[in-house]
């Protein structure tokens, strides 16, 4: 089968097309069919190496597919159900086995393919995020960086449906204006003002309870500066790098705030936990009431030019792959 492999990190010019064997499910696995794999900032890190996993690997961290074959002691999914997945490494290719403890099943009928593996990682997140790690609730305000993005298009959504005011950020008029589409009640064009003090402007000078920060390095001090007295500071991304080390004191000179770092493995940790948010999100888009943008569909070949667009700040919404 064909695959993507990173034989040593870099930049995108390091994912290599290769032919390799095909996986055999083993035992408690299933082998998929990848029909559509997502592209995430995640894959990013994997390939750069700021995550660091031996190489030579796969990438790809989610997937949807039919599933082609199963190993020993599976009877959870059978050959021809369509199942979708998140954070297993190797979605990058035609198959993958993954573990069928992680497969969700998908009714083809109300999600496509193509949306079921846009939504699987960032929906999650973004379901994690908006229900789990600060719960939003009516009267609640919150900042989203990044609001057209795939995880941000998707927050703004769902915090609306819990009934949170949200103001976003973006980087263009375009952008800007698909964040309001998805819900945004104010958007802040980061280019033009300085989001920190608009968003006092914007809440009275009192600031948000909440700031949902995939961006990282760039955006965390005024993100700290956006906030209320012992607001929640959720930081889940890093796309301009790494925070800085930084003193915790800050944390009480500015209103005694908490700062978190989650990850989608611990809000998906159980098996009740990771169906519960899959089905919500898969439902509400069988439903019609979330709406996933695939921002670009690419050939698997065309992983590179996946990453350099993502990472180049071009796109919107998910970028998928198309084996």
């Amino acid at each position: 089968m064909k695959a993507i492999k990173v034989n040593e990190n870099g930049g995108p010019e390091v994912l290599s097309f290769e032919d390799v064997e095909t996986p055999e499910p083993g035992a408690g696995e299933a082998l998929v069919k990848i029909s559509a794999a997502g592209v995430n900032y995640i894959d990013t890190y994997q390939r750069e190496g700021i995550y660091p996993i031996p190489t030579p690997f796969t990438l790809g961290q989610e997937g949807a597919g039919e599933v082609a074959a199963v190993g020993d002691g599976v009877d959870e999914v059978s050959v021809g159900d369509f199942v979708a997945y998140a954070s297993i490494l190797g979605s990058y290719a035609e198959y993958a086995a993954v573990p069928v403890k992680n497969l969700v099943p998908v009714n083809v009928t109300l999600v496509e393919a193509r949306v079921a593996a846009a939504l699987m990682l960032q929906g999650m997140t973004a379901h994690y995020l908006t229900h789990s790690t600060f719960p939003l609730e009516k009267g609640h305000t919150a900042l989203i960086h990044a609001a057209a993005g795939g995880v941000g298009l998707l927050m703004c959504q769902m915090a609306k449906m819990r009934g949170a005011k949200v103001i976003g950020t973006a980087g263009t008029e375009e952008k800007a204006n698909l964040a309001k589409e998805a819900g945004a009640d104010e958007v802040i064009l980061y280019t033009e003002k300085n989001f920190a003090e608009e968003t006092r402007s914007l809440t009275g000078g009192e600031g948000v309870d909440v700031v949902y920060d995939g961006v990282g390095k760039d955006t965390f001090e005024g993100s700290l500066d956006s906030l209320k007295r012992r607001g929640y500071m959720v930081l889940y991304g890093a796309a301009s790098g790494p925070v800085p080390p930084f003193d915790l004191q800050t944390l009480n000179q500015k209103g005694g705030l908490f700062v978190t770092r989650p990850a989608l493995a611990q809000y998906t940790a159980d098996r009740e936990e990771l169906l519960w948010r899959a089905e919500s999100i898969l439902s509400w888009v069988g439903n019609g009431s979330l709406n996933v943008r695939i921002g670009g569909a690419y050939s698997l070949a065309d992983a590179a030019e996946a990453h350099r667009d993502l990472q180049g700040r071009k796109t919107t919404g998910k970028l998928i792959l198309v084996p």
